[in-house]
């Protein structure tokens, strides 16, 4: 696989994962969602889940399956999240590494081609889902506010090694806005 096609996420979507509608799930022929955590549903400095979110997770139940598979080790905060919001977790998923993710989708009974994987990372989150062959969705992170004057590095590093390796960061199909709801 080349990096194009590892790094390429076939979906971004402009601001955070709360402007991922049932509407964009039910177009891609989406049943499951594979969800990041740090920075994708909460800033990394935050133990819980906010209302926005609760409300995002019941508006998005009814239209596919939720799995929170997260890189951070903390089953005390990673737990939390995921049992407030009532959806399963798995922890130390050490992504790209697909075992975890394979997992999740064993779980859900679900074809990887009907799954999401959702995060803010090119480098962990996309990769691990285009290798599993899932369609990938890449969301801006949700930042902590007394980190959010300062740049996201880790991205920035990624978005600036992917454009060296000639990665376009751009959708295979369409960028969605809050104008495409």
């Amino acid at each position: 696989m080349s990096w194009n096609n590892l790094l390429q996420p076939n979906l971004i979507l402009e601001g955070s994962v709360l402007n991922l509608t049932p509407d964009m799930i039910q177009k891609y022929g989406l049943k499951g969602l594979v969800l990041d955590v740090d920075e994708t549903l909460v800033p990394i400095r935050v133990a819980s889940a906010s209302p926005e979110l609760q409300q995002w997770v019941e508006q998005i139940r009814p239209y596919a399956k939720l799995w929170l598979v997260s890189n951070n080790l903390s089953e005390a905060r990673i737990g939390g999240i995921a049992r407030s919001l009532n959806v399963p977790y798995f922890l130390g998923a050490a992504k790209p590494s697909r075992r975890k993710i394979w997992e999740a989708l064993q779980a859900m009974n679900l074809p990887e081609h009907q799954v999401a994987m959702v995060g803010d990372r090119l480098f962990t989150d996309v990769i691990a889902g285009n290798r599993l062959g899932m369609f990938t969705i890449l969301v801006e992170p949700i930042i902590h506010p007394d980190v959010a004057l300062r740049s996201h590095p880790i991205r920035n590093f990624e978005v600036w090694v992917s454009e060296i390796l000639g990665v376009s960061i751009t959708p295979k199909t369409k960028r969605f806005t809050k104008l495409d709801k």
